[in-house]
C-alpha cells in the first residue's frame, strides 16, 4: 500500500484517539482498517509475527463500542456488548490485560482475566465485565460447570470474539479451542437467542502464515473481503531462520544441557557482534547458559566478543555493582546477562535497561519474555524447542504459537534493517520447524481423538439435545471443513461426496452415544434420538476428565478402598504420557522392595509378594505415588519428581471426581476413600503420616524431621511446643519458633463432634443427632475452610447424610438429625466423618453401634429379680394361668428370626360384657403386680382406640397383608398384654397343635413354631443358652398333636420348675368359659436386664371371631435400648 493511502488515527471519533499513540496506522492496518472498523463482518487474517496485528483487535473493539456513541456522547452500559478475547498462553493474556486495562480505563471499560492463575471471579464480575481475556481450556472449563448457576448467561451478551494465534488448531490443545467456538455458533442460532448480541456475533482471528487460512474463513463465515493474507513484505524488518538439528542425548535434559556448548559458536557465526536473545526452557537453564557464555568470554580476556569498547566495559562495570545477584554480577561485566521470574525486580530493570541500550549484547532468558516484555533483538536463537510441562510433568514440545513468538523478537527497527532467528532442536524434528517458519504447515483439527468427551459437555449444558442437534453441532466444527478437503487425513476414503461425509459424521455421532449410554454417562429414548446428560457424564464434564479415566471410575468396585482408588488414578488417560523408562528401573525396583517399610501399599505378583520387577507405566506411577505419599519420598531424579508432581496435580483432581462419583451412587467407602486420597495427593501426604507439619509454611523435610525428633509429629503438639526448643533443635535463629506457631493460625479451627443416637417418632425408625461445637475462634485469615460431613453405616455401605460445610461460618453448636431404620437383627455400625478439604491430620471420626430392633428396653427397678432369672438354673421359662391349660414355651432362634420377618395384626376385642368379673389389681410385696383379666382388656383397649381401622378389601383379590390377616382370623385369639412402664410387657406361646377336652364349637388351635409376627413377639439376639435342651418344646414338635390335661401340664412344670423361684405355687383350674377368667392371677417378677433373648406370650381366652374388631397398630415395647 501507498504511504499517500495510509489511514490516520484522526478517521477515528474523538473518544477513541487516546487509545493509539500513533498518528497513521501502517499498511497492514491501513488495508484492514474499513473491513475491521467499518463494517461488521467476520475476518480471517493470516500475517507474520511482528506485523501490528494487535491493533486489528482494537479497532474491532472499538467498533462494538462506537455503539454507545450518542448525540451526549460516549454513553456506556456495563456489561451489555461484551468482547471475548482467546488466547494460547496465560502471559499473552495477561499481556494484553495490563495494555488494554490501561488504554480503555478512561472508558471506563471493564476487562477481567478468566486463565488459571485468576481464580477471584464469579458469576457477578462476569456479567459487568466488557472485554472477557482467557484461554481455550479455562473458558471451556468455566462455561462447562458453572452452567448450573447461570454460567452461560453472559452468553447472550458476547458480541465480538477475538481469535489470536488461531493456528493453534493444529496442537492438541486445539481441540478446546475448535469446542468452544462451535459452541458459540450453535447458542447464536437457537431462536431465544435472535433478540440478543449473540445472534450476530462477529469472529476476528488472526495466526502466523498458513496456506490453508480458507479452510478457517470458510469455518468462522467469513465472507471474501475479510479473509486477508499477508507475507513477509509486510515484516517491518526482513527476517533470516536458520534450523539445525542435533543428535538426541539420553534424556531431554542432558540434551538440553548439551545445547549450550554450541550456542557461542552461533554467536560468533550469526549474530555479527549484534545484541542477541537466547531463549531457554527454565530458570535454571538460562542461568546455565550465561555462565557457560561468559566462561567462555573469559578465556578472551580483555577482547571479550561482547564488548566492543572502554566506555561499554565502564557502563557494565558501574551497572554491575548495583546488582544484589552476585552471580549475575559477575557475568555483566563479560557483556552477558540473564533475565527471569527469580531476579528482583531492581535487577530486572537493570539488565533490560543495559540490553535496550546496546550495551549487553548476549541475555539469555526464559520463553515468558517472549510474550512479555518487548525487548527485540537482532539475533534470536532459540536453545531446545522442548520446555517442562508443569501440568503433565514432562518435555514437551514448544506450542507453533509460542515458537512464532519467540521468533518475532528477532530485528529491531529501526536499529536493524534484518534479524535472524536460529532454531535448535532434534534431527527429526527440524522439518516441522522449517515448515512452521516457512508458512507452509497446514492447519489440521484435533477434535476428533477427544470427540468423546466434548460431545458430553455439550449434552451436558443443553447445546445438544438429540442427534440432529449432535449433527449440527460437528458441522459448526472445523473437523467437518477439513473433512470435506482432506478426509484421507481422518481416517476416511479420499474422493466422498458431500453425502457421504454426512452420512460418516451421523455414524461418528451414533456411535459415540451408544458408548456413552453403555457407561450410564447419557440417557437415550428407545429409538437412540433424544439425548439426555446422566450424573457420570456431568461429572466428568465438570472436572474435564477423559473418557476413559471415567470409564475406570465407573467399573470400580462398590466397596472401593484407598488402594484400589490408587489404582484407579495410577490408570487414568490424564497420565498416559508418562513412560517407564530403562534407566528408571533399578529405582523403582528398589523403592518397591521397601526393606525399611516405609509404603503403605506395594506392586504385588499372582502370588500375592512384592514384584521384584516394575514393567508397566501404570506400576511406575503406583510406585512413585506411593513414595511420594510416604512424606520422605527415595526419588531424587529429576524426571521422576517432575512425573511424581503431574500425577499429584492430576491424581487430585481424579479423585474429586471420583468422590462425586461415590456420592451420587451412595457408596460409602468409596466416597471416604476418595475424598482421603484426593487430600492426601494434593498435601503428598498420608493422612497418618509422621511429616504431617510439612504442610505449614517454613517446615521443609529436615525441619520435620527435626520436630519428629523432639516428639513434634501433630498440630496439637507442635500448639504445647515452647518455641525456643524448637530453635534449638532445628537450629534456626529466633524469632522462628515463634513464626512457627504463629502459621498454625492457618489451620481451620478446632471442631467437636458429638453422636448422640435416639429412638425416631415412627416405628422401627432411630435417629442419630449430630452436634459440631466449634473450639477454637476463626482466625482473621481471608482464605476459608471448608470440611465434607459424611454418615454412612458401614455394613450396608451406603450414605446416610453428606453436607458440606463452611467451619468458619456455621452457627456453633451445629446440629443435624439423621433418620435410618434400626436393624431388625444383629448390630449395625454407623460412622460419622468431618473430613476437612485443605489440610491432612484433622479430620474426626466418630461411631456408634445402634443394637437391633427387639432390644428390650427395661425398668432399671427390676435389676434385682433380673439377676436372679438369669441365675437360675431351668433352661426353659414358663409362666402359667392359672385358668388357661396351655403352656408359653420359648422357641428356637429360626423361630424368632421367622416371627421378626411376618407381618402383625392385633386382634382388638369389642368392649367387653358386663357381666365380667373384675378383679382389682393389688401391689405384691416382691415388686410385682398381680394382673386380672379386667386390666389386661382395659389396657388393650385403651392402647386401641386411637389406633386406624384395617380396611378391608371387597374384592376377591386380597393383598398379601389381608391374606396374612384372613390366616390369622383362623388363628387362636391372642391378645397384646402392656402393662406400663413399671413392667415387662409380656406374652403367652402358644402350644403347639394344642388340643383340649371339650373343645368349643369353633376351638382356637395354633400350629406348631408359628408366631403372629413381629409385634406378637418381642425377640432378642443371643438366645441359644435358653433355649438349648428344651425338652418340652421338643416333644412338641414331634408329637405333633398332644392332648393335654392339668395333670399332665402339672407334671411337667413341676419337673422343669421343681428349683425355680419363678413361680412359687402352681394353682391351676379347669375354666372354660369362652371369654370369661376366674381366678385367673398371675404373679409376673419384675425385670430391668436381659442377658439372653426371652420370648413371652400370653394366651387369653379364644373370643368368638365373628364379633372381634381387628386392628392394626404398631408395638410400643420396641424400645431401643439407650
Amino acid at each position: 500500500m501507498d504511504t499517500y493511502s495510509l489511514k490516520a488515527v484522526a478517521d477515528l471519533p474523538p473518544s477513541f484517539r487516546s487509545i493509539f499513540s500513533f498518528r497513521y496506522f501502517n499498511s497492514l492496518q491501513s488495508e484492514c482498517f474499513s473491513t475491521c472498523f467499518l463494517s461488521d463482518v467476520n475476518m480471517v487474517i493470516s500475517a507474520p509475527t511482528g506485523s501490528g496485528k494487535t491493533v486489528l483487535f482494537e479497532l474491532c473493539i472499538m467498533r462494538l463500542l462506537s455503539k454507545f456513541i450518542t448525540g451526549d456522547g460516549f454513553i456506556h452500559q456495563k456489561g451489555t456488548l461484551k468482547t471475548v478475547y482467546i488466547a494460547p498462553s496465560k502471559a499473552l493474556v495477561q499481556e494484553k490485560l495490563r495494555d488494554w486495562s490501561q488504554k480503555l480505563n478512561s472508558m471506563e471499560i471493564t476487562c477481567l482475566e478468566l486463565t488459571g492463575d485468576n481464580e477471584s471471579y464469579n458469576i457477578q464480575s462476569i456479567q459487568d465485565a466488557d472485554i472477557i481475556l482467557t484461554t481455550p481450556e479455562k473458558f471451556d472449563v468455566v462455561t462447562r460447570y458453572c452452567i448450573k448457576d447461570g454460567g452461560l448467561g453472559f452468553f447472550s451478551d458476547v458480541a465480538l470474539v477475538l481469535i489470536d494465534e488461531v493456528h493453534l488448531l493444529n496442537d492438541p490443545r486445539g481441540a478446546a479451542l475448535e469446542a468452544i467456538v462451535s459452541r458459540i455458533k450453535m447458542l447464536a442460532r437457537k431462536p431465544e437467542m435472535q433478540s440478543s448480541p449473540l445472534s450476530n456475533v462477529r469472529f476476528l482471528a488472526v495466526s502466523a502464515t498458513i496456506p490453508n487460512i480458507n479452510d478457517l474463513g470458510e469455518w468462522l463465515m467469513a465472507p471474501p473481503q475479510g479473509i486477508k493474507r499477508f507475507g513477509e513484505e509486510m515484516r517491518p524488518v526482513k527476517l533470516t531462520t536458520k534450523v539445525f538439528g542435533y543428535t538426541p542425548a539420553k534424556n531431554d535434559f542432558l540434551f538440553e544441557k548439551r545445547l549450550q556448548n554450541y550456542i557461542f559458536d552461533l554467536l560468533i557465526q550469526y549474530s555479527g557482534g549484534k545484541s542477541a536473545l537466547i531463549f531457554c526452557s527454565t530458570r535454571k537453564g538460562a542461568q546455565e547458559a550465561a555462565q557457560r557464555l561468559a566462561q567462555i568470554a573469559m578465556t578472551f580476556g580483555h577482547s571479550s566478543p561482547f564488548v566492543r569498547s572502554r566506555d561499554q566495559l565502564d557502563r557494565l562495570k558501574e551497572a554491575s555493582l548495583s546488582c544484589s545477584d552476585k552471580q549475575l554480577q559477575s557475568y555483566v561485566v563479560y557483556g552477558v546477562g540473564y533475565h527471569n521470574g527469580g531476579l528482583s525486580s531492581k535487577d530486572r530493570s537493570i539488565i533490560e535497561g543495559l540490553f535496550l541500550n546496546g550495551d549487553l549484547r548476549v541475555l539469555c532468558t526464559t520463553n515468558t519474555l517472549a510474550l512479555g516484555i518487548n525487548l527485540p533483538a537482532h539475533t534470536v536463537i532459540i536453545k531446545s524447542t522442548q520446555y517442562f510441562n508443569k501440568e503433565k510433568g514432562a518435555y514437551m514440545e514448544y506450542e507453533r504459537s509460542m515458537v512464532l513468538q519467540m521468533c518475532g523478537r528477532a530485528g529491531r527497527p529501526p536499529f536493524d534493517d534484518t534479524g535472524i532467528v536460529i532454531i535448535m532442536t532434534r534431527k527429526e524434528t527440524a522439518h516441522l520447524y522449517e515448515n512452521l517458519l516457512n508458512g507452509c504447515e497446514i492447519v489440521e483439527s484435533q477434535l476428533l481423538p477427544c470427540m468423546m468427551e466434548h460431545l458430553t459437555a455439550e449434552i451436558v449444558q443443553s447445546t445438544v439435545s438429540d442427534i440432529t442437534r449432535a449433527i449440527e453441532w460437528m458441522k459448526c466444527s472445523f473437523l467437518y471443513i477439513r473433512m470435506k478437503k482432506s478426509p484421507q487425513s481422518y481416517s476416511f476414503l479420499k474422493g466422498l461426496s458431500g453425502d457421504q461425509i454426512e452420512k460418516h459424521l451421523l455414524e461418528i455421532c451414533v456411535d459415540k452415544v451408544k458408548e456413552l449410554s453403555q457407561y450410564q454417562m447419557v440417557w437415550t429414548d428407545e429409538d437412540g434420538f433424544l439425548l439426555k446428560a446422566l450424573e457420570p457424564g456431568r461429572l466428568m464434564t465438570k472436572y474435564y476428565l477423559k473418557f476413559d479415566t471415567m470409564k475406570h471410575i465407573i467399573l470400580a468396585p462398590v466397596n472401593c478402598n484407598i488402594e484400589e482408588a490408587l489404582r484407579i488414578i495410577c490408570q487414568a488417560e490424564e497420565t498416559a504420557w508418562i513412560q517407564l523408562r530403562r534407566n528408571e528401573k533399578k529405582c523403582l525396583n528398589d523403592i518397591n522392595n521397601d526393606k525399611d517399610g516405609r509404603l503403605r501399599y506395594h506392586v504385588l505378583d499372582d502370588r500375592g509378594k512384592r514384584k521384584k520387577r516394575i514393567q508397566t507405566r501404570e506400576e511406575k506411577i503406583f510406585v512413585l505415588v506411593n513414595d511420594c505419599l510416604s512424606g520422605d519420598p527415595l526419588v531424587r531424579d529429576l524426571s521422576m519428581s517432575q512425573d511424581v508432581n503431574s500425577i499429584c496435580t492430576n491424581g487430585s483432581r481424579i479423585a474429586k471426581g471420583m468422590k462425586e462419583y461415590f456420592m451420587h451412587s451412595k457408596s460409602y467407602r468409596g466416597a471416604l476413600s476418595s475424598t482421603i486420597i484426593a487430600k492426601c495427593l494434593h498435601q503428598k501426604l498420608w493422612d497418618d503420616s509422621l511429616y504431617l507439619l510439612k504442610q505449614l509454611p517454613g517446615i521443609g523435610m529436615v525441619t520435620a524431621k527435626a520436630l519428629q525428633s523432639m516428639g513434634v509429629t501433630s498440630f496439637d503438639t507442635l500448639r504445647e511446643a515452647d518455641p525456643r526448643k524448637i530453635e534449638l533443635v532445628t537450629g534456626r535463629k529466633y524469632p522462628f519458633g515463634n513464626h512457627i506457631k504463629e502459621s498454625l493460625f492457618l489451620l481451620p479451627p478446632k471442631v467437636q463432634m458429638v453422636l448422640e443416637e435416639s429412638k425416631g417418632q415412627k416405628p422401627g425408625m432411630s435417629k442419630l443427632l449430630i452436634t459440631l461445637t466449634r473450639l477454637s475462634q476463626p482466625s482473621q485469615s481471608a482464605r476459608k475452610h471448608y470440611a465434607d460431613m459424611i454418615v454412612g453405616i458401614e455394613e450396608e455401605n451406603v450414605i446416610l447424610f453428606f453436607e458440606r460445610i463452611r467451619v468458619e461460618d456455621f452457627s456453633s453448636p451445629y446440629s443435624a438429625t439423621v433418620l435410618f431404620s434400626t436393624p431388625q437383627q444383629g448390630k449395625m455400625s454407623i460412622k460419622a466423618n468431618l473430613i476437612f478439604e485443605q489440610f491432612i491430620g484433622i479430620d474426626l471420626h466418630q461411631k456408634v453401634v445402634v443394637t437391633p430392633l427387639a432390644e428390650l428396653s427395661l425398668n432399671p427397678k427390676c435389676k434385682p429379680r433380673l439377676q436372679q432369672l438369669c441365675s437360675s438354673e431351668p433352661e426353659d421359662l414358663c409362666i402359667i394361668n392359672d385358668d388357661v391349660t396351655s403352656i408359653s414355651l420359648l422357641t428356637s432362634d429360626e423361630q424368632i428370626k421367622n416371627s421378626i420377618s411376618m407381618p402383625s395384626f392385633n386382634l382388638i376385642d369389642e368392649d367387653p360384657p358386663d357381666d365380667l368379673n373384675y378383679t382389682p389389681v393389688l401391689e405384691a410385696e416382691d415388686d410385682c403386680k398381680i394382673i386380672t383379666e379386667r386390666t389386661v382388656f382395659d389396657h388393650i383397649k385403651k392402647k386401641a382406640k386411637d389406633l386406624p381401622v384395617l380396611p378391608l378389601s371387597s374384592d376377591n383379590k386380597s393383598s398379601p397383608s389381608m391374606q396374612a390377616f384372613n390366616l390369622i382370623r383362623k388363628r387362636t385369639r391372642e391378645d397384646y398384654v402392656d402393662f406400663g412402664d413399671d413392667c415387662l410387657d409380656l406374652f403367652l406361646s402358644k402350644v403347639p397343635s394344642a388340643q383340649f377336652p371339650e373343645p368349643p364349637p369353633e376351638p382356637c388351635t395354633a400350629d406348631a413354631g408359628t408366631f403372629t409376627g413381629i409385634h406378637d413377639t418381642m425377640a432378642v439376639h443371643n438366645t441359644s443358652s435358653l433355649l438349648e435342651n428344651t425338652e418340652l418344646a421338643t416333644e412338641h414338635d414331634l408329637s405333633g398333636h398332644t392332648t393335654l390335661t392339668e395333670e399332665t401340664v402339672v407334671q411337667q412344670m413341676r419337673k422343669k420348675l421343681k428349683n425355680s423361684s419363678i413361680v412359687d405355687n402352681l394353682n391351676v383350674t379347669k375354666a372354660w368359659d369362652y371369654g370369661k377368667m376366674d381366678k385367673g392371677i398371675i404373679k409376673i417378677p419384675m425385670i430391668t436386664e436381659i442377658k439372653d433373648n426371652i420370648s413371652i406370650k400370653m394366651k387369653s381366652p379364644c373370643p368368638n371371631p365373628e364379633h372381634a374388631i381387628y386392628k392394626q397398630r404398631p408395638n410400643p415395647n420396641f424400645k431401643r435400648k439407650e
